[in-house]
């Protein structure tokens, strides 16, 4: 006898990797500004598992400029993803951290700082990617290292944009394996 399909279980688990701590040069190593706008097509690390991308100014401070970082790749479904990084905060080192969760990145495009001083890296921020489309916060619970989290993560939900279904985990990511559990509307 076969379970009638209103019967089965509405509950699913996302198994989110194991992900590390992110660092400022995860993707991309620090670039040195030349006095132009720099695309950068080699030397980059994909993310072990879907997740959003930092970018982190450094180097001469006087030679920082307010510029915004444009990160290509793909999202969890292989299609092409694009975000505009926030502004770098002028003549101070900053990390800005972008929304979106990248399966792959492809290229990074880098405006001119105000110098050859400056610096900029691409890295891996906390918010890791659901690869499910959610049309409103249906989480029910979060287990880091195979422990039930304590405090409910963050939730972004986007019922069109994949890439727009992140959870930031209230523990600091250190390599311990993510599960989701979520319920199916």
């Amino acid at each position: 006898m076969s379970i009638i399909a209103q019967a089965r279980s509405r509950v699913l688990k996302a198994i989110l990797g194991s992900p590390a701590l992110g660092a400022a040069a995860d993707v991309h190593a620090a670039v040195t500004d030349d006095g132009t706008e720099q695309t950068i097509t080699t030397g980059i690390t994909n993310p072990p598992t879907t997740r959003n991308v930092t970018a982190t100014s450094g180097g001469t401070a006087g030679d920082i400029k307010a510029i915004q970082v444009t990160v290509n790749g793909t999202d969890a479904n292989g299609d092409a993803l694009t975000e505009v990084l926030p502004l770098f905060t002028v003549n101070t080192a900053t990390t800005v951290v972008g929304s979106k969760a990248f399966a792959t990145v492809t290229s990074i495009v880098i405006p001119a700082h105000d110098g050859t001083g400056a610096t900029t890296s691409l890295g891996l921020g906390a918010k890791l990617g659901l690869d499910v489309l959610l049309a409103r916060d249906t989480i029910v619970n979060a287990y880091f290292g195979g422990v039930l989290e304590g405090t409910r993560p963050t939730v972004v939900f986007n019922a069109t944009d994949i890439e727009s279904n992140t959870v930031d985990l209230n523990s600091a990511l250190d390599g311990s394996e993510v599960i989701i559990d979520y319920y199916l509307p």
